[in-house]
């Protein structure tokens, strides 16, 4: 197993397992993002960036991250999605993909790093305790759609 920075010819690869993860949290309707657009974020006009893990020339996790701001702290790390497949978990892949970008982050001297989990979701809940991380539940999340 491999874990690397993503390449353009991952993304078709990556968009499938973001589709994969939207199936998983109940929201198979939910992914209108394309190939095209996808590889303009990560590569055309970066906002975003992304690691895979990779076992025999077969993507089968990723974590895709971007740079945020705390007006209290500073530059900060953003982990958007960690996803690994099903047949994929319970071989210690998740936690390589965090770590690697826990490094990242401290490589860039970010001075934390955010993510959000699905409050049912409790095997991610599991990992992330696991690794120290806060949960806090004082935070509701907002959102607007354009």
């Amino acid at each position: 197993m491999t874990i690397r920075e993503a390449q353009e010819s991952d993304v078709p690869a990556i968009l499938k397992l973001i589709q994969e993860l939207a199936d998983f949290e109940k929201a198979p309707n939910e992914v209108i993002n394309t190939v095209e657009q996808l590889t303009i974020d990560l590569f055309v006009e970066p906002c975003c960036s992304a690691l895979v893990c990779e076992s025999d020339a077969t993507i089968v996790g990723f974590a895709l991250y971007y740079t945020s701001y705390s007006t209290w702290k500073g530059k900060c790390m953003y982990l958007e999605d960690l996803y690994v497949q099903e047949a994929w978990r319970k071989h210690g892949i998740g936690q390589l993909l965090f770590d690697a970008v826990v490094e990242k982050a401290k490589e860039a001297n970010f001075k934390r790093m955010d993510w959000q989990v699905l409050d049912w979701n409790e095997p991610a809940i599991k990992f992330y305790k696991k690794n120290n991380a806060t949960l806090d539940p004082e935070w509701i999340n907002g959102r607007l759609f354009f």
